[in-house]
């Protein structure tokens, strides 16, 4: 992996913001994703982020944390947070942001504890592809203190296989319509792509009894988005 997303971090907090990131998928075209909404505050979160973070409680662990926006301002709401991502540069840029605890580490090497486990702008990506969905839900669950909550959000990308006449077009033969390739790009250069998974809630409800957690609907979002909690059975 080049890092091209914590290059990008890096830019923007160092001063040198000339372009944004382009994204794209195997199902949709290319698309900006501008760096300053990746330093938003409070205020600037969709309604789904905002809510998880007001549901978060004790000890936190913020999987995925980019430039670590969640966890300072849970930071500064007193909670003890623990911000981990792959990309190297992107926990760089989440220190001199000021994230007291953060650390390079994939979700599947984390042996702490916590209360509660935010994965959000789609936190069901990470899991890759639906064959991998249970052993990361498992995985989590055993991160859990006690009554401890994962707070979580995707989307389901079935609208996007629909065609004028309101059917839909997907291949009965092929993987799960929410499992995409997902691509990347910055100042000219290519990301390794990526597998990337969104999950709709019934498919999350059912991998979560599978491994003992219970899936409750929190918040459906603008687009079809949603945030689910998940505690123990």
């Amino acid at each position: 992996m080049k890092d091209l997303f914590g290059k990008a971090l890096l830019d923007y907090q160092n001063g040198n913001y000339t372009e944004d990131i382009i994204t794209s998928t195997s199902i949709s075209d290319e698309d900006d994703l501008p760096l300053p909404y990746l330093f938003r505050s409070f205020k600037e979160m969709p309604k789904l982020e905002q809510k998880a973070l007001k549901l978060a409680k004790g000890r936190v662990l913020d999987v995925g944390c980019g430039a670590g926006s969640h966890s300072l301002y849970l930071q500064e709401k007193g909670f003890r947070v623990k911000a981990i991502d792959i990309s190297k540069k992107a926990i760089e840029v989440a220190k001199l942001r000021g994230v007291l605890h953060a650390e390079v580490k994939p979700i599947l090497d984390e042996t702490e504890t916590f209360d509660t486990i935010l994965l959000l702008m789609n936190g069901t990506g990470i899991f890759q592809e639906l064959a991998q969905v249970s052993r990361y839900l498992s995985h989590l669950k055993s991160l859990l203190i006690g009554n401890g909550q994962i707070l979580i959000d995707s989307s389901d990308i079935k609208y996007m296989y629909e065609d004028d006449d309101g059917g839909f077009w997907m291949d009965a033969h092929s993987n799960y319509y929410g499992e995409l390739d997902y691509f990347l790009s910055y100042k000219g250069e290519e990301e390794d792509a990526m597998k990337w998974l969104y999950l709709d809630f019934e498919k999350l409800q059912m991998a979560c009894e599978s491994v003992g957690l219970k899936c409750e609907l929190v918040l459906n979002g603008t687009h079809f988005d949603y945030l689910a909690r998940l505690i123990p059975a």
